[in-house]
């Protein structure tokens, strides 16, 4: 599997981008990020200077301390929301597992659950499986990080010939799901909407 380590070579600035990009309502400021990363404040001062001259992150000056956040404007802000989703949590344990889950065609997760914002209505999908899925392995993984996030996740499992039925039906269903914001965690994303 390709880690993020292929791209990037500095692991404290992997580490910082994986805690941002995987919190995106947090704020952090230096302690907290020395803590939360398990590395060097030196380290962790040199990598958020470079991010914040990059243009990847934002700094704030609250009261005594200076917090840092990621910047939506960024141009490759999607791209590591995209990124980092594969390579941590569910995406990552979804991808390491996927020969256990079954023969899976397309993972994708919404753009609500990837920036973990709630969903507007409790029928709205997390998380779309397509392929011949073993119910009780991908169920089991899901559980998992449901715990992690102290809520339930709403996802749904189809198999290829359904996705294909559904589609050429123009099912309502399936169009709200496709017809959000999206992270493709296995497959590509024009096979799956085309």
């Amino acid at each position: 599997m390709a880690n993020f380590s292929d791209i990037i070579t500095s692991k404290v600035r992997i580490k910082i981008l994986e805690l941002f990009y995987s919190n995106l309502k947090e704020l952090y400021h230096v302690r907290g990020i020395v803590r939360e990363t398990d590395e060097e404040i030196n380290a962790v001062r040199r990598e958020l200077t470079k991010l914040e001259k990059d243009g990847i992150l934002k700094k704030e000056p609250r009261g005594n301390r200076v917090y840092y956040f990621p910047r939506p404007d960024h141009p490759f802000y999607g791209d590591l929301i995209s990124i980092v989703a594969k390579t941590t949590g569910l995406g990552k344990a979804l991808i390491e597992n996927r020969n256990k889950i079954g023969k899976i065609s397309f993972i994708m997760f919404s753009g609500k659950f990837v920036r973990i914002k709630d969903r507007k209505r409790d029928e709205d999908v997390d998380i779309l499986i397509v392929g011949d899925i073993v119910l009780p392995e991908l169920a089991s993984i899901i559980r998992v990080e449901e715990s992690k996030r102290g809520k339930e996740i709403n996802y749904t499992v189809m198999s290829r010939e359904e996705l294909d039925f559904r589609k050429k039906r123009r099912d309502p269903f399936l169009g709200g799901i496709l017809g959000g914001s999206r992270v493709m965690i296995i497959g590509d994303e024009e096979d799956l909407v085309n």
